[in-house]
Order: structure tokens, then C-alpha cells, then sequence
């Protein structure tokens, strides 16, 4: 009896030193980080723009739900007229700073001090929308900042289809565009919405294409500065004025369909598609034929999910629709909104319409397309690679405006 009371004491000694260890060794090892992640977010202009910015800051929100982050840090207005004194490298100096582990910066306009903040914070991963430092085919490529990244959704399609809206609805043949500033973007943007609005002019519609009027008009930046930019109101005003009776925008703000809306209280047959933001329609629901808007949420947690585990690697990424569904929040970083303003058969076109560019059946970048002075874009057959598309020189031939600012 005194033996097995000794061995049953001596197993339950030998179990008591083993899970002390195992505490003292669970206590002494390694702690799994668990350090909440914080990230910075850079906006060209407010965050409830209702259109470029806005659509960056809840794809901001979306990230910090989805990975359960602390708030992100955010900066809105940094452009030149409203935050003359602040630059972007000292914004991104402020958010290092306060502890953020990666940096956001949403404007092309952001590019000159992204790069120098790229240069001076090695080691904080740096995303800059729109650019093309950190594509090896890229004009302004930068081999040496090894943790910038571009990305850029493929809105090419969202115009594509807006100018098919467009060109279904307009009974005067008249189409208008108004533009932020003249890049290579804004010129892609344009093209892609004239293309849109050629096919469903000639193949729905079965018209002459030398009966479409597509104006650009170009107010000077994403969207209006007092004393700086032409006027948006004034310029959808003189659109519609002038017999166009849709008016595409681009820029970043809701001006075009605002003053659609005014126009048609007052008796007008007139309509607006907006650009960038899912909810833009709101502003005058009844005139809109929908809107092409970004979906940057799930980008933005792919990107934030590699830093997190130290898979972070600097890229350049050109981000399409989702064709399975164009509007699902959780795949598409492109999509289309269809508005009040489409009736149920021209709604039915527009789905066919995005069901064939899903498919493939229709390639607007392909040629014969000529640029606005006449010269060669692309051959009969000759499908435009991706640098063709992203640096787009001019405006195409059958489009009405400048192609440059000078």
C-alpha cells in the first residue's frame, strides 16, 4: 500500500512539474503580437464628397470592419487650394508618426511627394492610386522604392457602359463629358465612354455614328476650386443649353446630375450619369441612368492582410470588374449602378451590353481606331495592350475638345 501511495505521488508530482513548466514556458516565450493595425488614408478631397474621396474612405471603413483595425487616420482636402501649407510628405511624416503600418495616398495628383515619402520611409509600405512607379513596364518606373504600389481599378468598363447608357437614352444624338484635368487617365476615362456610347449608338440603335455628338469639356481638376477651375454648374448648364441632353461626368463631385435634376423640375427632357461613388445617384435619383463607382474595399484588405502577415510585396495592380456580378461588394473593384432614369428595356441592353464585355464579345479597344488629329491608334483587328490603354495620348477621332491642356 505505501509503495503504490508512493508512486501515485510521485506520477502526481512528475504531471504538477511538467504543466509548470509548460506555464513558465508559455510565460516566458515568444508573445504572438498582438498589436491592433493602424493605417493612413490620404484624400484629394473631402470624405463625403459623394464621389472620388468618399468612395476611398468607405473602402477605409470596409477595411477597418473586415480586419477589425483601429480607425484609420485620416487626411481629406489635401489639394493645393484647400491645404495650400501642407504637403504630402509631411502628412505622411505625421501618420508614421502615429504608429500607422501602412500608407494610403488617392490622388494622381499625390505622385511627386508619394515619391519622396516612398525615398524617406523605407520601411512603412506605400500605396499610391493611379500611378505607375511600381510597374516595371511603367514610364516613371522606381526599381528603388521597394515597398510602393500602385493600384488602379479598371473603370475603362464603367465608362464603356455609362456611354452605353448614354447613348441609349439621348433622343437629340447629343452626348456631353465633362472632364476634370487632361492626363492620360482622364483621357482613357473619356475615350472608353465615347466607345461605349459609339457601339450602343450603331449596334442598339442601328444609327450612323456620323449622328452622335460627343463634346469634353475640361474644367482643370477633379473637382471645382473657385478662382482656379471652370465652373461644373456652368458647364453642364452650357451643355444642356446647347441641345446635349446627357451629360457623362467625370469628375469627382455630383455637379452634372445636380443641375440635370434642376433642369428637369423646370420642364427639361434631360439626364446625368455620376461618377466614382455606389450612392451618387441620391442627389437627383429621377434624372440619373446610373453610375459607374469604384469598390476599394477589398484591395485595400488584400494589401493590408500581406502587410499584416509579411507577405507585403510592391506591385502594380490594374484591378477588373467581377463579371459574375459588376456589384458585389465583396469581388468587384469596379461596378455599375443602375439608375431611375433607365427604363426596363434599356436597362435589359445595358445587362447584355456587360454581359458581352464579361464574355469577351465585345473588345472596344480594338481596331480600326484612329486618334482625334487623324493618326493611327490602332490597326483593323489590333487589340490595345495595356500600355496602349494607360497611356492614351489623345482623344479619339469622332470626339469633340482638347486633348492637351496647351
Amino acid at each position: 500500500m505505501n509503495v503504490i501511495l508512493k508512486r501515485s505521488f510521485l506520477i502526481t508530482s512528475m504531471v504538477l512539474i511538467v504543466m509548470s513548466m509548460t506555464v513558465f514556458l508559455g510565460c516566458t516565450s515568444e508573445p504572438e503580437n498582438t498589436e491592433p493595425f493602424k493605417f493612413g488614408m490620404i484624400l484629394v478631397g473631402p470624405k463625403n464628397d459623394k464621389g472620388w474621396s468618399q468612395a476611398h474612405y468607405e473602402g477605409g471603413k470596409y477595411l477597418e470592419e473586415k480586419l477589425k483595425t483601429e480607425p484609420m487616420i485620416v487626411m481629406d482636402k489635401i489639394n493645393p487650394a484647400d491645404s495650400p501649407d501642407i504637403t504630402v510628405e509631411q502628412v505622411v511624416d505625421d501618420m508614421v508618426a502615429s504608429g500607422a503600418k501602412l500608407i494610403i495616398a488617392t490622388s494622381d495628383d499625390m505622385k511627386d511627394g508619394i515619391l519622396t515619402a516612398a525615398a524617406k520611409h523605407t520601411s512603412v509600405p506605400i500605396v499610391h492610386i493611379s500611378g505607375d512607379s511600381a510597374w516595371e513596364e511603367g514610364k516613371t518606373y522606381r526599381s528603388d522604392l521597394t515597398l510602393l504600389s500602385n493600384v488602379m481599378g479598371k473603370m475603362e468598363y464603367g465608362k464603356m457602359i455609362a456611354g452605353c447608357a448614354a447613348a441609349l437614352k439621348t433622343e437629340t444624338g447629343k452626348i456631353g463629358f465633362l472632364g476634370p484635368l487632361i492626363n492620360d487617365e482622364t483621357r482613357r476615362l473619356a475615350n472608353a465612354a465615347y466607345l461605349g456610347a459609339k457601339h450602343c449608338w450603331t449596334v442598339n440603335k442601328g444609327k450612323n455614328i456620323a449622328d452622335l455628338s460627343f463634346k469634353v469639356t475640361w474644367i482643370g481638376f477633379w473637382f471645382h476650386i473657385p478662382g482656379f477651375t471652370i465652373d461644373p454648374t456652368q458647364v453642364t448648364n452650357a451643355f444642356f443649353d446647347s441641345g446635349i441632353d446627357v451629360v457623362i461626368s467625370g469628375i469627382d463631385t455630383t455637379e452634372a446630375l445636380v443641375v440635370a435634376g434642376q433642369r428637369a423640375q423646370k420642364g427639361d427632357n434631360v439626364w446625368a450619369i455620376p461618377y466614382d461613388y455606389e450612392g451618387s445617384c441620391e442627389q437627383a435619383p429621377t434624372v440619373c441612368l446610373g453610375v459607374p463607382y469604384f469598390n476599394w474595399g477589398p484591395s485595400y484588405v488584400d494589401i493590408a492582410e500581406s502587410v499584416k502577415n509579411n507577405s507585403y510585396k510592391s506591385s502594380w495592380t490594374w484591378v477588373g470588374p467581377d463579371w459574375k456580378d459588376i456589384n458585389n461588394k465583396d469581388k468587384s473593384a469596379i461596378g455599375f449602378m443602375p439608375g431611375e432614369g433607365l427604363t426596363q428595356v434599356e436597362r435589359k441592353q445595358i445587362n447584355t451590353f456587360i454581359n458581352d464585355l464579361g464574355k469577351g464579345k465585345i473588345k472596344l479597344f480594338t481596331g480600326p481606331l484612329n486618334y482625334q488629329d487623324g493618326t493611327k491608334y490602332l490597326d483593323n483587328g489590333e487589340t490595345a495592350s495595356n500600355k496602349a490603354i494607360w497611356y492614351t495620348p489623345q482623344l479619339l477621332e469622332g470626339m469633340e475638345g482638347n486633348s492637351s491642356a496647351e
